[in-house]
């Protein structure tokens, strides 16, 4: 981050001490250390007192740290959109291989466990096409793209929106085939 080196500039070039510049910006001493050697950073108010002491604009203090702020925006938004599709993949896996064996060994109480992990498992894939929207992702090719910082060029984008209705019936027919599999298979040895 730059953030640190222009505080230590600027603080430098008006020969302001720690310990003057904390005073002017209303914080310790020790928080301006934290900021100088990057190990803190500055709320937007102190950002905005620190452009005053200094008499330069907003941009000219965190040049420099507005594409690494928006990395990290990146790279938090691809770790919580993978963590829900992880979610989501043990939650699907569970919907669809426990509900013979809850019944069996639980009865009622089974088909009542069946039945909240069915509607966290619904939850879950609401989050997941929301995040899909905001990001405009639909594909699987789009989705991995996403999940390794990259995007697709136009013409990608392009066929790969021209595949979005197949995909879904294939996945829905897909689904209904394993479920039935699956189904087949507990009752095969249940048997």
């Amino acid at each position: 981050m730059e953030l640190g080196k222009q505080i230590k500039k600027y603080r430098s070039e008006l020969m302001l001490s720690q310990e003057t510049l904390a005073e002017k910006v209303y914080v310790s001493r020790q928080t301006i250390s934290n900021w100088e050697t990057d190990k803190s950073y500055p709320d937007v108010n102190s950002l905005v007192l620190l452009s005053e002491v200094f008499q330069i604009s907003l941009d000219q203090l965190i040049k420099g740290d507005i594409a690494f702020m928006k990395e990290q925006i990146k790279m938090e938004d691809r770790k919580e959109f993978e963590k829900l599709t992880q979610v989501f993949g043990i939650l699907f896996v569970s919907v669809v291989v426990a509900p013979i064996p809850l019944i069996h060994f639980l009865s009622y109480a089974g088909i009542g466990i069946w039945i909240v992990l069915a509607v966290l498992a619904f939850y879950v894939s609401i989050l997941v096409e929301k995040k899909k929207k905001l990001f405009d992702i639909q594909t699987y090719k789009e989705i991995i793209a996403f999940t390794e910082g990259a995007r697709l060029d136009e013409i990608s984008k392009a066929r790969e929106e021209g595949k979005r209705p197949y995909q879904k019936v294939l996945l829905a027919f897909f689904s209904g085939i394993m479920t039935l599999i699956i189904a087949i298979a507990f009752i095969l040895l249940l048997k």
